[in-house]
């Protein structure tokens, strides 16, 4: 039996204010708040993608402990690599026409790093989990319907996979879609498990 369940789980934060990650956690029914961490997420020099997201998770995780220090602390973060080259946000059609263009028949990475803080031990556990979407091969045609009716200029790649992205791709590789959105639950019931705590002995 883990020392945390219903009668006694302290507050969840969730270190973001994104809307997809929210409605991700939300499947877990676990009552949780949001907070964003606002810290700079900026590479190192020559840092890998996934040493970056690992990095970023921790300091998001202890930048909400500061403010929090009774809570879990949930925190993630994302980049989406193709060719080992982390992928930006495009912000416009241009720039998401030509991301979408190079990977008509490849394979696009994301790699997620999630960090639990627990604060009991003060201690963080962490994971890096990687999921890749196989596209399709694509013309500029299917390109620009999908770019016009989505418009996904704010998601990393260029598509949202939870919406009509999915029609770009021939194949998902990994062992949890959520990943896709930044938030691997499959990877967060491991760390609540490190910090021995049961999820569903925590759940209304």
């Amino acid at each position: 039996m883990s020392a945390y369940n219903l009668t006694n789980l302290p507050p969840v934060i969730l270190a973001s204010e994104s809307k997809y990650k929210r409605a991700v956690l939300e499947k877990l029914h676990i009552a949780f708040s949001c907070c964003a961490p606002n810290i700079d997420e900026s590479a190192l020099e020559n840092e890998s993608p996934d040493k970056l997201v690992t990095r970023l998770a921790k300091e998001k995780a202890l930048t909400i402990a500061k403010q929090h220090p009774h809570a879990l602390i949930i925190a993630a973060d994302q980049v989406a690599s193709f060719n080992s080259h982390i992928l930006g946000k495009p912000n416009n059609e241009e720039n998401a026409l030509k991301q979408l263009s190079l990977f008509s028949s490849n394979r696009v990475d994301f790699i997620n790093g999630l960090a639990l803080y627990d604060p009991r031990t003060q201690e963080v556990y962490q994971l890096c989990e990687t999921f890749s979407v196989q596209f399709r091969s694509l013309s500029q045609q299917e390109l620009l319907l999908y770019i016009r009716k989505e418009k996904p200029f704010d998601c990393a790649g260029s598509f949202k996979s939870e919406g009509l992205g999915i029609l770009l791709f021939d194949a998902l590789i990994g062992r949890d879609p959520n990943a896709l959105v930044g938030l691997p639950l499959i990877g967060l019931r491991e760390l609540f498990e490190q910090a021995q705590i049961n999820l569903l002995e925590c759940i209304h």
